[in-house]
């Protein structure tokens, strides 16, 4: 991880901002962030669920919970605080995506569909969302259908080059012609 440094900084500062003001939700919310991409989950989700216990209808707090649980494998724990993010905020497109991109992990393709059409279907140019389409036609091995999404995300701006190249979820179509083209030009 080239930027353990700035998560050790954030966590640093976040951690001042509590000492502060010990029911700032949002620095709880921040620091569990860091912790987080640190691989650091159970800390993350203990600021999560304290930011959530200052702030029970901090939307993102779920989200990033859910994000935490779905990275560490907890799929039912995650599409809980998912559906508790949406419950909350309808309109929130991450949430949608975020809980779709969930159930492609859980092999649920037809409700991952229907939760990133509703995440696009707010927002038309949401990256993720796009880019999640093509992971779920991946998961097909619709590669043809994937490239289309991944395109499209790129051309609005996805770039997480290293993601796309080494997620599990392009393995089926990394062998494509179409997917080769997009990512190394060949």
């Amino acid at each position: 991880m080239g930027k353990t440094w700035k998560y050790d900084f954030d966590i640093a500062k976040y951690s001042r901002a509590i000492e502060e003001r010990p029911d700032n939700h949002r620095a709880y919310n921040n620091r569990g962030i860091a912790y987080q991409r640190k691989g650091l989950y159970h800390l993350s989700i203990d600021d999560f669920n304290r930011a959530i216990e200052l702030n029970p209808f901090f939307v993102q707090a779920y989200i990033n919970r859910g994000n935490a649980y779905q990275e560490m494998g907890q799929y039912e724990h995650s599409i809980s605080d998912l559906n508790k993010a949406i419950e909350l905020d309808l309109g929130n497109s991450m949430a949608y995506n975020n809980r779709g991109f969930t159930f492609i992990l859980m092999g649920k393709y037809e409700e991952a569909e229907r939760d990133i059409r509703k995440s696009l279907e707010i927002s038309p140019n949401n990256i993720y969302a796009l880019n999640s389409m093509a992971e779920l036609h991946a998961a097909r091995n619709n590669a043809l259908e994937a490239c289309k999404w991944l395109h499209l995300a790129m051309e609005k701006g996805y770039n997480n080059w290293s993601y796309i190249k080494t997620s599990k979820t392009y393995d089926n179509i990394r062998n494509s012609p179409c997917f080769k083209k997009l990512i190394y030009g060949k």
